[in-house]
């Protein structure tokens, strides 16, 4: 019975396999302060740029304009958003308010815990200042207000998920609209690209997201200065915005995009280290010199649901087995094809079987 369901596994990686992409580099596990990361890997053309060290447990690298991901490492992994999930939000309720309408926040909105960018009970806000507060400087007070101005916790909360499906963000589940842990809530590096690649064909959220400075009403008649989080925007050339995030149990989360030479990248780390920006540096310059040198691109970020052209439901993206250990973190590759026609992985047949069973929307390898 084992050898028989071996076979058929067999079979079935072999068919797979005549979709696949023709040569792709592994990473093996590395440990990180003392944690290893997921055992997945990382999957990159065989014939791109060697990648540079990076700390984040899922990431991923994509083109923001044609959606092709040019790398990835554990894309669809499940991990706690922190404040990237309020690019969600953005997303969602911009569309739904009109950003000169005052809005007054509760008492439950100005004493939210986290990140608070010092709204004051009593005092009306435009809803744009809102969203300036709430991307620029992560601001949950923000988050919560704008959630009550499109009707309350529980309805913004539900229109967000909802707006994830439509986005075939199926890795992602909001609870909160500030992204503070909160139970099952969860996002991955392939979704925060979807999210981010929909919110910045929006005008306004690509205003906000790339604002460094500005200001928000204050007591007393006030204003109050504020300056973006987002440590990119000051420290790399091109820099577009959007928007960084952490608590203690997601860690460092960060999205971020850039222009360079026609073309804008997206950059996502999930579960990484607190200074985040270096390694989201280091990854964009690898993706400009990966579009440069023609690599060819590992999968595809997915259209909405209601987009006209809309592409199938992809298979998910599988790196290609382990062959040997790692010497180093920057160095841990193997050339191999991914699922080559003759040699295939049964693990990785099982895991491919077992991400397929999710009913996720997954990066479509290209055919040969």
């Amino acid at each position: 019975m084992r050898t028989s369901r071996s076979l058929s596994l067999l079979a079935a990686a072999l068919t797979l396999g005549l979709s696949a992409a023709p040569a792709a580099r592994a990473e093996n596990p590395v440990t990180v302060g003392g944690e290893q990361l997921s055992a997945s890997g990382v999957v990159v053309d065989s014939a791109a740029p060697s990648l540079p060290p990076t700390a984040a447990a899922g990431w991923l690298v994509a083109d923001l304009d044609s959606g092709e991901v040019l790398a990835a490492r554990d894309p669809h992994g499940r991990f706690a958003p922190a404040s990237t999930l309020k690019t969600l939000t953005a997303l969602t309720l911009i569309p739904a308010l009109d950003p000169h309408t005052q809005v007054t926040p509760t008492f439950d909105d100005v004493n939210v815990d986290g990140s608070k960018v010092g709204l004051v009970q009593g005092i009306a806000y435009p809803v744009s200042q809102l969203f300036t507060a709430m991307l620029v400087v992560s601001g949950n007070d923000a988050a919560n207000t704008l959630a009550t101005a499109n009707g309350g916790l529980g309805k913004t909360v539900d229109e967000m998920n909802a707006e994830a499906t439509r986005l075939r963000a199926f890795d992602t589940h909001a609870a909160t609209p500030n992204g503070l842990d909160a139970p099952h809530q969860l996002s991955s590096a392939y979704d925060l690209a979807l999210i981010a690649r929909a919110g910045m064909q929006l005008p306004a959220f690509r205003d906000y997201v790339r604002t460094k400075h500005s200001k928000i009403r204050g007591p007393g008649g006030k204003t109050i200065a504020i300056s973006s989080h987002d440590k990119l925007l000051y420290n790399y050339d091109g820099a577009i915005g959007i928007k960084n995030g952490y608590t203690v149990k997601a860690r460092a989360t960060f999205v971020g995009a850039a222009t360079r030479n026609g073309h804008t990248l997206v950059v996502t780390l999930m579960r990484t280290n607190p200074r985040y920006w270096p390694e989201a540096a280091a990854l964009l310059d690898w993706g400009f010199a990966a579009k440069a040198a023609g690599a060819s691109p590992v999968g595809q970020l997915v259209e909405p649901v209601d987009s006209g052209n809309a592409t199938p439901t992809p298979e998910p993206i599988v790196a290609a087995p382990h062959v040997r250990k790692a010497t180093s973190a920057s160095k841990a590759f193997v050339s191999t094809p991914l699922l080559s026609a003759g040699l295939v992985s049964v693990g990785g047949v099982l895991m491919s079987r077992r991400l397929r069973r999710r009913g996720r929307g997954r990066m479509k390898l290209p055919p040969l």
